[in-house]
């Protein structure tokens, strides 16, 4: 058994990385609520976008747009992926998850160019000579729509002059507090099914009275990218709060495991302690008896 000095000073370095743990928990707890707060004050801006949308596909059909090229006629096409990471490690196996999740989809396709949000997946891809772009350097912690709309733009804009034939976001959907999944979203081209399928749920209004000027065309042209750019914030919170949320637990089991740790460690502190008041006790009344 371990003297009562060495049991003293584990005791001590469980309960100071058990405060380091206990304040890491409170502080993605608060950043999770702000990210979620966030979210929600954006919404309705992106709901309305999704509603003229689904207007417009209702009065006008399937409109004409540069996003929607397909382009399966082209040969060799250049794929990209969106991979969204944590800028920290400390969060169980959140960045792990996310990683192999898009190791997977790069082992068919490993000429890919990822553009990798977050230190810790952007140095593990520069680490294993990914074809990481460079220019595409962001951090996750405390998304905003303004970062998010230049996250976007670059990735928007590649595609436009046709470096980039079609692109694959990958992030964590935070389905539940304790229910974290990986998920692949087809960001790039649209598809005219899954964008009426994504936008079911908006209730439109036909008013045949309703124009566009100048024209459906040119405002579809304007508000898809306003469209993909709010995905890529909802995406954005969407990994930021799985982050948090995966610290929070990670951190709330430490925690519990230090509580557990010191228990035992007070435990076999008394034993010890208990056991040398005995041998001081045995060795008085030994050395009393031979004195008598």
């Amino acid at each position: 058994m371990a003297s009562m000095s060495e049991i003293k000073l584990r005791m001590k370095s469980i309960k100071e990385t058990r405060q380091i743990t206990k304040a890491m928990k409170l502080i993605s707890a608060a950043k999770l609520k702000k990210a979620r707060q966030q979210l929600d004050q954006t919404k309705p801006f992106f709901d309305k976008v999704k509603a003229t949308i689904a207007d417009i596909i209702v009065h006008s059909g399937n409109v004409d747009n540069i996003f929607f090229d397909v382009r399966n006629q082209k040969e060799g096409k250049k794929f990209g992926y969106i991979i969204l990471t944590g800028d920290k490690g400390l969060a169980g196996g959140y960045n792990n998850n996310i990683i192999k999740l898009a190791e997977s989809h790069l082992e068919k396709r490993p000429d890919s160019t990822l553009f990798v949000a977050g230190h810790m997946g952007r140095n593990y891809f520069i680490r294993k000579k990914y074809n990481v772009y460079q220019e595409f350097d962001y951090a996750v912690q405390n998304p905003t729509i303004y970062r998010a709309r230049e996250m976007a733009e670059i990735v928007l804009d590649l595609f436009s002059k046709g470096e980039l034939d079609e692109v694959y976001l990958i992030y964590t959907n935070m389905i539940s507090s304790i229910k974290l999944e990986p998920k692949v979203m087809k960001l790039l081209p649209l598809e005219a099914e899954a964008l009426r399928e994504d936008l079911k749920d908006i209730e439109v209004k036909i008013d045949e009275s309703l124009s566009y000027e100048p024209s459906p065309k040119a405002v579809f042209d304007v508000l898809i990218p306003k469209y993909l750019k709010g995905i890529f914030y909802g995406a954005l919170v969407e990994a930021f709060t799985s982050e948090q949320s995966a610290r929070m637990s990670a951190m709330d089991n430490a925690t519990s495991n230090a509580d557990e740790m010191l228990q035992k460690l007070n435990l076999y502190y008394n034993r010890a302690r208990q056991a040398a008041i005995t041998q001081e006790i045995s060795e008085i009344v030994g050395g009393a008896a031979a004195l008598s």
